[in-house]
């Protein structure tokens, strides 16, 4: 959901007054180049999922061996993380995969189970909802959303950039071959009652989410990957559920929880998603490649361009103007920064110790040249 962009600019006025802690990524606390954009580069969460020769079946009910082997994610927090309360309701969420098939299931503690939307590719959003956001390639660019509500209408989408740099998404794009459920353990539309909540069970192919040719996952890929929730406020008028509204009858914001915090309202920061790790191995533990690190740097520039832009109307012409040291260390290795620039368009790079190259364009669009 949240199909606007939010301001770089008028979102570092809205941190700074506020207290925040940073999580991690030592290497990054000393930098004054980071100060204001701190919540942007928290660590993300990260899952090492288990492959499975099981038969799962898709129902919603979780009872098959694989998935109790499988780990719960921590809960659900703010979108902007430690900045907000933490969510009134737990949703969790776990994972598994097959060669052919990316399993998820998730469950939504709900005192109040109801849903309106009734087609698919409905705004599913509009509605309390689960959305799943995956980003095979590590770009952020070419990423999938699938939208669920409660009574399994899906809203799925494919979006070739983020909305922040005039993405504009394929709506009438299906992901082929989906499969989907819903559990709900209450009664749905209900209002005389209360519910405890529903369970969500996708099987998701592989090939309809992962651009190219004929491929297969590799031991240890990183995918990137969020989960949020949307949920409204609503109140009981006539036997139905109405969602509350301020003094003007605008429906007050929705509240959007997440497994991994985005730093920022907004779930189309695809370099704010967490870490998806594929494993045929038990007890694999995740860590964070270096070049994870050092693509900090290059997110730093075009936070820095975007919000330069925002004030002169034009890009910064070096990484001086973005008062940028080129000359960085990340994790004992000396890395270099680099900036092509004219006023309308930008590619910074950053060389590591071993030459790979990995750059960033306007667009914030990651590549990496080995």
């Amino acid at each position: 959901m949240n199909f606007s962009s939010t301001s770089i600019s008028s979102y570092i006025l809205k941190i700074i007054p506020g207290v925040f802690v940073l999580l991690s990524w030592s290497q990054l606390k000393a930098q004054e180049n980071f100060k204001g954009l701190e919540p942007l580069f928290t660590l993300p969460k990260s899952y090492v999922v288990q492959h499975t020769d099981a038969v799962l079946k898709i129902d919603g009910n979780l009872d098959e061996a694989a998935w109790q082997k499988a780990p719960w994610t921590d809960d659900f927090v703010d979108i902007e993380g430690s900045l907000k309360p933490l969510p009134a309701l737990r949703t969790q969420v776990k994972m598994l995969w097959n060669d052919s098939t990316l399993f998820i299931a998730a469950k939504l503690q709900e005192p109040n189970i109801w849903a309106t939307q009734t087609h698919h590719d409905d705004i599913i959003f509009k509605d309390n909802d689960f959305e799943v956001f995956i980003d095979p390639g590590n770009t952020t660019h070419q990423y999938t959303e699938i939208e669920v509500n409660a009574i399994n209408k899906i809203f799925d989408l494919f979006l070739p950039k983020p909305y922040r740099n005039q993405g504009n998404p394929f709506i009438g794009w299906d992901v082929t071959g989906l499969q989907s459920a819903v559990k709900t353990d209450g009664t749905l539309n209900n209002a005389a009652d209360e519910d405890k909540g529903w369970t969500v069970e996708m099987a998701i192919p592989l090939k309809s989410i992962h651009a190219g040719f004929a491929w297969a996952l590799k031991e240890g890929e990183l995918w990137r990957i969020n989960f949020s929730r949307v949920e409204w406020d609503t109140k009981v008028v006539n036997g139905k559920y109405v969602k509350l509204t301020d003094a003007k009858g605008k429906n007050l914001p929705e509240h959007n929880w997440v497994w991994s915090p985005q730093g920022v309202i907004n779930m189309h920061y695809p370099e704010r998603w967490g870490y998806l790790q594929f494993t045929r191995t038990d007890n694999t533990v995740f860590t964070l490649p270096d070049e994870e690190l050092q693509r900090q740097h290059l997110w730093l520039i075009y936070y820095r361009q975007k919000d330069y832009r925002e004030k002169n109307g034009k890009y910064a012409l070096t990484l001086n103007d973005l008062g940028i040291n080129p000359k960085q260390t990340v994790k004992g290795k000396n890395i270099q920064l680099t900036m092509q620039a004219t006023e309308r368009q930008f590619t910074a790079t950053v060389v590591a110790g071993g030459g790979d190259q990995i750059s960033i364009n306007d667009e914030g669009l990651i590549k990496i040249n080995k």
